[in-house]
């Protein structure tokens, strides 16, 4: 397995850079998400292209290359020790080709966010570095919930404070059991775009996947491609979390069920891990100790 680099953990008084990797990003929402990581005591940049908007393309927050630059600039400037994402959307697979993975794992820091961000997190974990799933620097809605915020900010700066990175929400078992290994996964959607792509990464361990505005019939269809791929060749436990804003969640979760109990591998659902209000940030990479039984998920820091 690929040796695990757990980046520093943040204090009182670093600095860190916000990135817009995809969509376009609100200036009101980012002022106040951005009040909330003040609050903890950081020096918060928001890189020049964040804001811009591109001139053709009203669904990106900029060119691909210069969000590819400020992505670059900001992890190799050694004065930011973390750098967040704004938010999601679409985008990140337009500029993946200018984003050099071995340059930026040389230079270990915190990278967070979710959703479209799950084709930045994917190369990074599958070249040993921990990053966080979890709550974005204009995600006014998750930033405003107090367990989140609070999850988000121990993993940052307090990790010992994790022990089940399940609760307080809990999770309900489909299949019993224990499994072990690096925790891998993120946006459905965004796994199953990148199957057969340069930076396609197939995950060995464990595996958190959940979306938004995908319907029982697309969810079957995504979950489909990966079992069709060999993607979950190597994985050894799953973990669903949220499928927001779906036709019918129960018909979702029966898909889900349809889909992935005949693999036999522990599996929970209900985790509060997405794009609802609560939305547990987890540390992508980090090896982890799922208790499918018990419904739990251990974080294994070393």
């Amino acid at each position: 397995m690929t040796d695990v680099t757990v980046p520093k953990r943040l204090s009182a008084g670093d600095r860190v850079a916000v990135v817009a990797p995809s969509g376009p990003v609100r200036a009101e929402r980012l002022e106040v998400g951005t009040a909330y990581l003040e609050q903890w005591g950081l020096e918060v940049e928001v890189m020049p292209s964040v804001l811009v908007g591109h001139e053709r393309l009203n669904y990106l927050a900029a060119a691909d290359k210069a969000r590819a630059v400020d992505l670059r600039n900001a992890w190799l400037d050694p004065s930011f020790a973390a750098v967040f994402c704004a938010r999601g959307g679409y985008g990140v697979q337009r500029m993946l080709e200018y984003v050099d993975f071995d340059e930026l794992v040389a230079v270990p820091k915190w990278f967070v966010g979710f959703s479209d961000i799950t084709a930045l997190h994917e190369p990074l974990n599958a070249r040993g570095l921990v990053t966080i799933h979890g709550p974005m620097a204009a995600a006014v809605e998750q930033l405003g919930d107090e367990t989140g915020r609070q999850r988000l900010h121990d993993l940052l700066f307090e990790p010992e404070r994790v022990t089940d990175l399940l609760a307080p929400s809990g999770a309900r078992r489909l299949v019993g059991g224990v499994a072990e290994g690096p925790l891998r996964g993120g946006n459905l959607a965004l796994l199953a775009a990148s199957v057969g792509t340069p930076t396609y990464a197939p995950p060995t361990g464990i595996v958190v996947v959940e979306d938004v505005s995908e319907d029982a019939y697309r969810v079957d269809r995504l979950l489909t491609q990966l079992l069709r791929s060999g993607w979950f060749a190597g994985v050894t436990g799953l973990v669903i979390g949220d499928f927001s804003e779906a036709d019918d969640s129960g018909l979702v979760s029966a898909v889900v069920r349809d889909r992935l109990e005949p693999l036999g591998l522990p599996m929970v659902e209900g985790s509060a891990i997405g794009h609802e209000d609560l939305n547990l940030a987890v540390p992508l990479g980090l090896p982890v100790r799922l208790d499918a039984t018990e419904g739990t998920l251990t974080p294994l820091f070393s």
